[in-house]
């Protein structure tokens, strides 16, 4: 990809806030710099917004909501189709800005283009099919109506390594739902949701649905918005400790909450695994997207008579993975979101290899710009080393062994969180009895690919509340009201 062509898309993007239907600067005209973890260099500055630019959001999402809640599900759902074709037709846009800005190489940022516009296109097949019920009552003296309502003006809180997905997955449901809504992007990755903000209007969403307010100060924005009695929902994705506290503020007006949080996904390979396919799932459970994802595949749980040969394995299919900027498609590993990120990564490493764990490959941080680390395999980490412990985000895949199934259902549940795991077997119904043992949202069984707009998203435990996607995502953005109706046939 050209300098001229990242410097054209980077001109083209917008940098201010939106707010009741129009772009404005922040109160006081402060901004902050993006950069690209790749070099490190400025690419963009963003008007970095204020608790008084939150309110204003929040002013115009009330203002806007009681005629949004009574648009046609149809108008609804064709604006949503039609930001889906806009998306569509602006892949290489998208997937370049994301390169930029979040450091994920052009084919994941084109998959993740794919994957994102999907939530588009399937809840604008929900908005119409928000159903409700009619029945009557069991001892027949009334009838019963019960209908799905707009929960009504929505915080949405977004995190920066799907700098897309996480904000369609988000906002259609709430637009398909009938809601308004206050968008905070991630202020490492703010620039793809400024773009997604074009596709909004391009594609006919009316003035004060969408209000977009980045900002270096979460705090700020959230904190003022969730004090406001007329917000009604936040939806969040991020960490499990930023999630308690909002989950906490949530509470001062009984706020609908959907969480998504950390994860420590375990990868279980049986005896009986096809190993050749099982490191075909790792290679995109744990080293897609840098293994910076909340579903990525954090501990390798092996069984003792095949885990030196999956590791061995793994170790060459890893050791092919060219690293750089992801601008150059040889290129398939990019570099970590920030130097921060790269040395959290790096001590764990370090720790398990203290621990007693053997470095297969990988295990240094790169030389030069950028923010980058060798994708790395460790074998022989023992169960209570801290990098199986915590969420590594990074692509580091420690391997340990396990004795037998019930072992490996205790080890993988053996943690705070429970968003996914991954089970490699033959044998269907040991498949079948591991979901009703494992403590998790989500289960990938012999595969490593996990989401899909049509299922639902989410986990168990500390990994949070609610589910994105699929047919129980719109329900997240309604609420339920009933009315009794008097027998037609009574006097």
């Amino acid at each position: 990809m050209s300098p001229e062509r990242e410097r054209e898309l980077l001109a083209s993007v917008p940098t201010q806030l939106f707010i009741g239907g129009r772009w404005r600067d922040a109160a006081g005209g402060r901004t902050f710099d993006v950069q690209d973890p790749a070099t490190g260099q400025t690419i963009a500055s963003v008007a970095d917004g204020t608790s008084e630019d939150a309110m204003a959001a929040m002013d115009a999402a009330a203002a806007a909501q009681s005629s949004w809640a009574l648009t046609a599900p149809r108008t609804r759902a064709e604006i949503l189709r039609s930001a889906f074709e806009i998306l569509t037709r602006r892949t290489e846009d998208f997937a370049l800005l994301m390169t930029l800005e979040m450091g994920k190489p052009l084919a994941e940022a084109r998959g993740e283009v794919a994957y994102g516009a999907e939530f588009l296109r399937w809840f604008s097949e929900e908005a119409v099919r928000d159903y409700g019920r009619f029945t009557n009552s069991p001892e027949g003296k009334n009838r019963i109506l019960v209908q799905r309502k707009p929960v009504g003006p929505c915080l949405l809180i977004t995190p920066w390594n799907f700098p897309l997905a996480m904000v369609t997955r988000k906002v259609a449901p709430a637009i398909a739902a009938g809601c308004t809504m206050i968008l905070k992007p991630a202020k490492l990755t703010p620039l793809t949701a400024q773009l997604f903000t074009e596709v909004m209007i391009e594609a006919g969403l009316p003035a004060g649905v969408l209000n977009l307010v980045a900002g270096t100060s979460a705090a700020s924005i959230s904190g003022a918005v969730m004090k406001d009695p007329r917000l009604r929902k936040v939806s969040f994705t991020g960490s499990t400790e930023v999630g308690k506290r909002l989950l906490s503020d949530a509470s001062g007006n009984v706020l609908r909450t959907s969480m998504e949080l950390g994860g420590n996904a375990p990868f279980i390979v049986f005896e009986d695994a096809d190993l050749d396919k099982a490191v075909e799932g790792a290679l995109i459970a744990k080293m897609r997207n840098m293994g910076q994802a909340c579903t990525a595949a954090n501990r390798f749980l092996v069984h003792e008579s095949v885990e030196r040969e999956f590791s061995q394995k793994l170790s060459l299919a890893v050791q092919g993975l060219k690293t750089g900027r992801g601008t150059d498609p040889e290129n398939k590993v990019g570099p970590l979101i920030s130097e921060d990120a790269r040395r959290d990564v790096h001590a764990l490493v370090e720790g398990a290899v203290w621990d007693g764990a053997e470095i297969l490959t990988g295990g240094s941080v790169g030389a030069g710009e950028g923010y980058f680390y060798a994708p790395t395999v460790l074998s022989n980490v023992p169960p209570k080393s801290q990098i199986l412990q915590t969420e590594i985000f990074g692509p580091i895949a420690p391997v340990t062994r396990f004795h037998n199934e019930d072992e490996a259902v205790v080890l993988a549940n053996s943690t705070q969180y429970g968003l996914a795991a991954y089970v490699y077997t033959a044998d269907f119904n040991r498949g079948q009895r591991l979901s009703d043992k494992l403590e998790f949202g989500m289960i990938g069984y012999n595969t490593g690919a996990l989401s899909n707009a049509a299922a639902p998203f989410g986990g168990v435990k500390q990994s949070g509340l609610g589910r994105e996607g699929g047919a129980e995502g719109i329900s997240e953005y309604t609420t339920t009201q009933y009315m009794a109706l008097p027998d037609p046939y009574s006097d």
